[in-house]
């Protein structure tokens, strides 16, 4: 079977409770959570054998980050030790017509402070046939896009597939660089890239173009940009997301490998408990059913939307959903019936 190993930051997440602003809590709920971190528990939770690799620091809150790990059946046994802080995110969950708020304490953290060299990529990737990460990592510091550079050039010429999530996060890139001057690089060794077309060209330095998702005769030439910037780029998927309001979203998805558009149909998600996560959700989802069906990918395709529109109804950063209720979705039935 597929081993699977991601890349990124673990963090510590607090967030108000019962949809309170920030000035109204008297108290944060603490749980955990992180880009990379929430799709290696998707595919535990699919019984998918996973990796997650990262920073840690050698104190008692580092240590429950570990359990985390342990806890979600994700190997961890190259996680290394350094740095003085676990980096922290502050979730403001909103509802109706407010939108969720999320501020970064990230600076100096274990993973921002990580530097090239301080792991054994070889070691790491033994018997690994997949490595994904996002674009979360190299917006933390200018050491963490070095590491995941090392990390993406050892992967492909052991010649194991790498996926990425593009997932741009502005209040990251504080550090002197711009994502035009740093993805590119990285961007040229994935084979699987999820996020939208315009971010996509934005992180390559190229210009927007606002695409017509409805029209999927005109996707492949906007897509095919992707392919001749990405000489690797095998799929490039798009999580389809109309927000009615905070507590009503509209979820589906578009899936292109050069030659053939796939669509999944647009699923009502209301309300709406927790959309933290919900992309990692997709994600999982996607790389899930690649890796059991390479050929079959409008059900790959299926499947990171009907996890997505599930994580939508799971509180905290994590899809604790099984496969077989996403079956259930995919089967239609969506009527949240008592299982009994």
């Amino acid at each position: 079977m597929s081993k699977i190993v991601t890349f990124g930051e673990i963090l510590l997440r607090l967030s108000t409770e019962r949809h309170l602003r920030f000035s109204q809590a008297k108290y944060f709920a603490a749980s955990y959570g992180g880009g990379e971190f929430n799709v290696a528990v998707s595919l535990a939770n699919y019984g998918i054998p996973v990796e997650f690799v990262t920073r840690l620091p050698k104190n008692e809150i580092g240590a429950c980050a570990l359990k985390e790990m342990r806890k979600f059946n994700v190997e961890s046994k190259n996680v290394i030790y350094g740095g003085d802080r676990l980096g922290i995110y502050y979730l403001e969950t909103g509802a109706g017509t407010r939108g969720s708020n999320v501020i970064y304490d990230r600076e100096n953290s274990s993973m921002a402070t990580i530097t090239k060299g301080e792991i054994d990529w070889k070691t790491v990737f033994k018997d690994v046939t997949w490595f994904h990460w996002s674009g979360i990592t190299p917006a933390i510091s200018e050491s963490a896009a070095l590491i995941c550079l090392e990390a993406l050039k050892v992967a492909h010429e052991l010649g194991i597939t790498i996926s990425s999530d593009l997932n741009y996060r502005s209040k990251l890139w504080q550090y002197g660089k711009e994502p035009k001057e740093v993805m590119p690089e990285l961007l040229k060794y994935s084979n699987i890239i999820l996020g939208d077309i315009d971010t996509a060209l934005f992180m390559l330095g190229k210009d927007n173009l606002n695409p017509n998702y409805q029209n999927e005769k005109s996707l492949p030439v906007l897509y095919d940009q992707l392919f001749t910037e990405c000489p690797n780029l095998e799929i490039v998927a798009t999580t389809l997301r109309y927000s009615v309001s905070a507590s009503h979203q509209r979820i589906g998805g578009i899936l292109y490998d050069g030659k053939t558009i796939c669509s999944a149909n647009i699923k009502e998600v209301t309300p709406v408990v927790d959309r933290v996560g919900s992309g990692d959700a997709f994600m999982g989802g996607l790389i899930y059913g690649l890796v059991n069906d390479s050929s079959n990918k409008q059900r790959a395709l299926n499947i990171a939307v009907a996890a997505c529109c599930l994580k939508h109804t799971i509180s905290g950063d994590y899809n604790l959903i099984t496969l077989a209720e996403i079956e259930k979705l995919l089967n239609g039935d969506s009527s949240g019936k008592v299982s009994r």
